[in-house]
């Protein structure tokens, strides 16, 4: 999942893969509230789950244990 992420933020953001740790925040990402979303939207898409974010998330670590708990 992480690498899936990784890929992702990569991608949208184009910044290298290797740049991306399971420490990296998301604001020393630069996301804003609406790249957030659109983050969610996609994920959601791809992995068909449901990712109703009721707290915040910080770090991609966070995220990736998030997902990895929703699909369990």
């Amino acid at each position: 999942m992480f690498e899936k992420i990784v890929s992702y933020l990569s991608r949208q953001l184009d910044i290298p893969a290797e740049d991306i740790s399971r420490d990296t925040t998301f604001e020393s990402l630069h996301l804003d509230s609406l790249d957030t979303v659109e983050m969610i939207m996609d994920l959601e898409e791809d992995l068909g789950v449901d990712l109703e974010l009721e707290d915040k998330l910080n770090t991609v670590g966070e995220l990736v244990d998030y997902i990895e708990a929703k699909l369990d």
